[in-house]
């Protein structure tokens, strides 16, 4: 018996010491972990399908936006983000948006999608003499995207805000009239960074592109680079273009890394694209008119990677960490029945030397290229404290 008793004496003693241990290393093992990177994000991929500038309206079309709506679907995306100027109606200032655009936007934009993020398009908004034509139909469209979510911080203005969709934070930007989004963007993209997450910034008017040059370089680009993003999606153009990933550099220009494959790595900087091919009548690039006041300077066509005038959208395939881009071409049989056209004023004598990439190519949907973003290596979030320094 007394041996017994001096068992559970000694076991109980045991028991109190390795509580009393425990709790000691616990506190350590807490400030340990908190320095430690943050969990990754779930491993998913999402699908976001990206389209701008469809062909909804007399001025548009129609055959190019049925094509790529029915090639949009079959890709089963998760998510559409559209990039403006949904509507174009035929009489400059409309006093109305006639309800057959709206059903014609739930049918194709937003029944087939799970989740749609709208950016407005300067078309979108009210007529006004810079825009006599616009369709004034936002307030309208406006209500059938998804929204944004509602984090703490600075406010963003109306027609802004940002989404956590999937691997990815998107932000959303109004450009009209531009205005430096870094006070309410800035902190958002911080978290998400904190977070291992994307960054994607869509807006309408591109920070830059060839195709009608305006000097942007030390305002909208300049501001948008500084916040990092991965990728910056614009439409507004119609047209395709992609640049090779750009940072800024000391002295105030910009240092742009090339691949020939399309392959870069999340360090490279930001990707600017430019897909305004979703049904909107087709415009040639401005060198290609001859129109030198809006020909872009040598450096933006050192930057530029590839570009094409073509219907056409774009899948982005959204993991922790890869983001996966196809730029889809959608070729349409020529009815001559229709007097239907593709370009933009074809009567223009500048097309008689101005090739479309669908030209000479048969009817279907066809990869036109491919790109993609590598995240950097990361350790896998760890659980073992390191020893404290001596």
């Amino acid at each position: 018996m007394k041996w017994f008793t001096l068992k559970i004496i000694f076991l109980s003693l045991l028991a109190l010491f390795v509580k009393y241990s425990i709790g000691e290393s616990a506190e350590h093992k807490v400030t340990a972990t908190q320095k430690v990177m943050a969990p990754f994000p779930p491993v998913t991929t999402t699908r976001v399908t990206i389209v701008g500038d469809t062909g909804i309206g007399e001025r548009a079309y129609p055959p190019g936006f049925s094509a790529v709506q029915k090639a949009m679907r079959d890709t089963t995306p998760d998510v559409l983000l559209h990039l403006g100027d949904f509507v174009y109606q035929p009489e400059p200032f409309p006093d109305s948006c006639p309800d057959r655009y709206i059903e014609e936007i739930k049918k194709t934009l937003v029944a087939p999608y799970p989740l749609r993020l709208f950016v407005a398009g300067d078309n979108d908004l009210p007529a006004n003499k810079d825009k006599p034509k616009a369709s004034g139909c936002w307030n309208k469209i406006d209500p059938l995207d998804s929204g944004f979510d509602n984090p703490r911080g600075p406010r963003p203005r109306a027609f802004e805000g940002t989404r956590v969709v999937g691997n990815a934070l998107i932000g959303i930007i109004n450009h009209h009239p531009w205005q430096d989004p870094t006070e309410w963007l800035k902190p958002r993209i911080a978290e998400a960074r904190e977070k291992g997450l994307w960054v994607i910034i869509a807006i309408h008017e591109p920070a830059i592109t060839t195709a009608w040059y305006l000097d942007k370089q030390d305002t909208v680009l300049k501001q948008l680079n500084a916040l990092k993003p991965d990728l910056v999606f614009a439409g507004n153009q119609h047209s395709y273009e992609r640049f090779h990933p750009m940072s800024l550099a000391e002295d105030g220009a910009f240092r742009v890394i090339k691949s020939e494959s399309g392959k870069y790595q999340s360090s490279d900087g930001a990707m600017h694209i430019v897909s305004g091919g979703g049904g909107a009548t087709l415009k040639p690039f401005a060198d290609l008119q001859g129109n030198a006041e809006h020909t872009a300077p040598k450096n933006v066509f050192d930057a530029l990677a590839k570009r094409a005038l073509m219907n056409h959208f774009i899948t982005l395939d959204i993991s922790r960490d890869l983001l996966k881009g196809t730029v889809w071409r959608v070729c349409v049989k020529d009815n001559p029945d229709d007097n239907l056209d593709p370009r933009w004023k074809p009567g223009k004598e500048f097309w008689n030397t101005i090739a479309l990439e669908c030209d000479g190519q048969p009817e279907g949907v066809t990869v036109f290229e491919k790109f993609e973003i590598k995240g950097k290596t990361r350790k896998p979030y760890s659980l073992t404290p390191e020893p404290p320094p001596l």
